[in-house]
């Protein structure tokens, strides 16, 4: 059955991934990947390997290939070698913008009774106390008000 997407590289795309193929040097993932677009190109200098000769040698599935295939003809080979930024972070903040507000007004305000001044750990306990937080640790405590001591607002 004839490919429905064929690689073609250009000879400066060519030379830009047999330049990373080459040096060894960086994500063992690119490297990978550009061993196998190498290997896929349907060019005049190109091998024009099977997407199983190349899965065989490069120890992956056959689905990766012709994935990586169809992403090089749409969206380029370069679009290979990057990965995509995170859009949402890999943990969600205990604090919100609101959850902070409160902290730092907490923490602003008088100490309890017996105490000089605010402790981490009574910071913390507070929070878990008047409900603004189910848990949180002292050290999220201290990140927030060090991030917020040294922020210019």
């Amino acid at each position: 059955m004839a490919k429905k997407y064929v690689v073609q590289l250009a000879a400066d795309e060519r030379e830009h991934l047999e330049r990373i193929a080459r040096t060894g040097k960086g994500a063992a993932w690119r490297i990978q990947r550009a061993h196998a677009l190498l290997k896929c190109d349907q060019g005049p200098h190109g091998p024009g390997w099977t997407d199983e000769r190349i899965a065989e040698a490069f120890g992956m599935s056959v689905r990766s290939v012709e994935h990586w295939r169809q992403q090089a003809v749409e969206e380029g080979p370069e679009s290979l070698l990057e990965r995509e930024a995170r859009t949402t972070p890999p943990v969600k903040p205990k604090l919100d913008g609101e959850g902070e507000a409160r902290l730092v007004m907490l923490a602003c305000s008088q100490p309890p009774e017996g105490r000089a001044k605010w402790a981490l750990r009574l910071l913390a306990a507070r929070l878990v106390e008047l409900e603004v937080v189910d848990s949180i640790s002292y050290e999220t405590v201290r990140r927030v008000l060090k991030k917020t001591i040294s922020s210019p607002g």
